[in-house]
């Protein structure tokens, strides 16, 4: 019980600092310094080009480095809106392409690394929101078959994204092309943070929207 009070305390004192500095800036230039924070929508690289024969696609593909995954969010501050982005690319996964079409995939993200530039933030995120000593990784598995077409870059993934402890089936509208000798994937899922048991933080000074979205660009490299 000693050791949760001194969390929650350093949690407060950090949050009351985060607060305290949006007094001494001013709501409106805090706002603007943590909209120009916000990281971009993922979107694929110029350099990428649509799927040519997906056939060719077959076999097992390993997440990679360059990919990325986090949440955005809207928050309102003093009056002030905000767009907070969280980001990691501690990410990891495999999937699976046979006969054109992507037949598995589990990706999962380690929700304790996920940052923003405000450590307060991130340390009320892990805790309070997120509670990630005990829920510590969030994870999409691929739960029907995605046919993968040629010319195009769009592909709608069928599967469950747990989050939180909290497991709910839905459809990812995603992008996928190939370059640099691998295939990106990105997207960005719409999420209600009460259907993962989550509660979105209000503070007085700051609150924060019901929902919110799951964003990621994922770099996939051939293992077999």
């Amino acid at each position: 019980m000693r050791r949760r009070t001194k969390v929650l305390v350093g949690v407060g004192a950090g949050l009351v600092v985060l607060g305290g500095a949006a007094v001494l800036v001013g709501p409106g230039l805090y706002a603007d310094h943590v909209n120009r924070a916000a990281a971009d929508v993922p979107t694929l690289a110029s350099s990428d080009a649509p799927l040519g024969d997906p056939a060719s696609l077959d076999g097992t593909w390993e997440v990679a480095a360059g990919s990325v995954a986090g949440y955005r969010v809207h928050e309102v501050l003093r009056g002030e809106d905000a767009t907070v982005t969280g980001r990691t690319d501690q990410v990891t996964g495999q999937v699976t392409v046979e006969g054109g079409s992507l037949t598995a995939g589990t990706v999962r993200v380690d929700v304790a690394s996920i940052h923003t530039d405000e450590p307060p933030r991130d340390a009320y995120f892990r805790g309070s929101v997120m509670e990630v000593g005990t829920f510590p990784t969030a994870e999409f598995t691929v739960t029907d078959p995605a046919r993968l077409t040629a010319g195009t870059t769009e592909v709608d993934l069928t599967g469950r994204l747990t989050v939180h402890g909290v497991a709910r089936d839905l459809e990812v509208p995603a992008q996928v092309a190939a370059g640099d000798g691998g295939v990106q994937v990105v997207g960005s899922v719409p999420v209600t943070f009460a259907d993962y048991g989550v509660t979105p933080p209000s503070l007085g000074f700051v609150s924060v929207d019901d929902h919110g979205a799951v964003e990621f660009s994922l770099r996939l490299e051939r293992s077999s």
